[in-house]
């Protein structure tokens, strides 16, 4: 099993075109692995944005062929890449995170679960599975962006064994409400201090076209104490890089909820079962 990994965390702006995000996406890839990174995880939607008027017009094969572009530069560089789209589904849009392998093939989908904007809440609907795959043996789990201030998304995934917290996230509001999330630092909270896992939040940044949204920036990459290892700026375009002891994510305070208060261990143990069964299905 892999004893280190080093990740980046790319951050991005979250309301541009589509040919300008996969353009950032593909540097980006170059230059993760370039600098030695196994994994290269994006913001949410970080290829076909999370600006609505923007994704309402959006040509799905463009997105198809964009999300292509991107598996074949993980092909290339040889390396893990976390990626999103907003599709369209059967009913409503998907907000989704696509783990691609290093020779390119698609391999863990998960849909988010619980919706945050207003555009969102209305063009969007949550997934039903929880997150839980493999990077090299090690065992990860994802949520997206909202879905971190639900401890139950990753927090599971954790007792099952995931070591590592993959979190896209769009923290776009209103100019007023941002300032205030970076200010009570309430806009990713670090997890590890809950799970002891390693918890890497990929952020955009930037405003909307009108103005009137901007995005709190700050991603991060954390150990388990959640101690930072590496910190974005609240207003740039940038790539952060650490590389990440996998033996320190213990998971201990998980496994302590595993066992006690007794009357509950059934229910984790059956909940666990769920997790996995679902895993490898895709989102529909």
């Amino acid at each position: 099993m892999t004893s280190t990994l080093q990740v980046s965390c790319v951050q991005m702006h979250w309301a541009r075109s589509l040919e300008f995000n996969l353009d950032r996406t593909l540097h980006y890839i170059r230059a993760a692995a370039k600098g030695g990174s196994r994994v290269v995880l994006f913001p949410e939607a970080n290829l076909t944005s999370y600006y609505f008027p923007h994704i309402l017009k959006l040509d799905w094969r463009k997105v198809s062929a964009a999300l292509s572009k991107t598996r074949d530069a993980a092909k290339k560089h040889g390396i893990w890449v976390i990626a999103g789209t907003i599709q369209p589904s059967k009913d409503r849009f998907l907000n989704i995170a696509h783990v691609i392998n290093p020779v390119g093939q698609i391999v863990h989908e998960y849909a988010k679960v619980h919706m945050a904007g207003k555009d969102e809440k209305r063009y969007c609907r949550g997934g039903d599975k929880l997150s839980f795959f493999e990077i090299d043996d090690i065992l990860c789990t994802l949520v997206i962006c909202r879905d971190g201030r639900h401890p139950e998304l990753y927090r599971i995934p954790a007792m099952a064994g995931a070591q590592i917290l993959f979190h896209p996230s769009c923290s776009s509001d209103e100019i007023e409400a941002v300032c205030w999330k970076r200010t009570s630092g309430r806009a990713q909270q670090p997890v590890g201090p809950n799970s002891k896992m390693f918890h890497c939040v990929a952020n955009t940044i930037g405003e909307s076209p009108d103005g009137k949204q901007t995005s709190s920036g700050s991603s991060f990459i954390r150990e388990p104490n959640g101690i930072p290892l590496a910190e974005a700026g609240f207003y740039q375009e940038e790539m952060i890089t650490a590389v990440m002891d996998v033996s320190r994510a213990d998971l201990s305070y998980v496994r302590d909820s595993m066992t006690n208060p007794p009357f509950l261990a059934k229910y984790w143990q059956q909940m666990l079962k769920e997790v996995k069964a679902k895993a490898g299905t895709r989102p529909e």
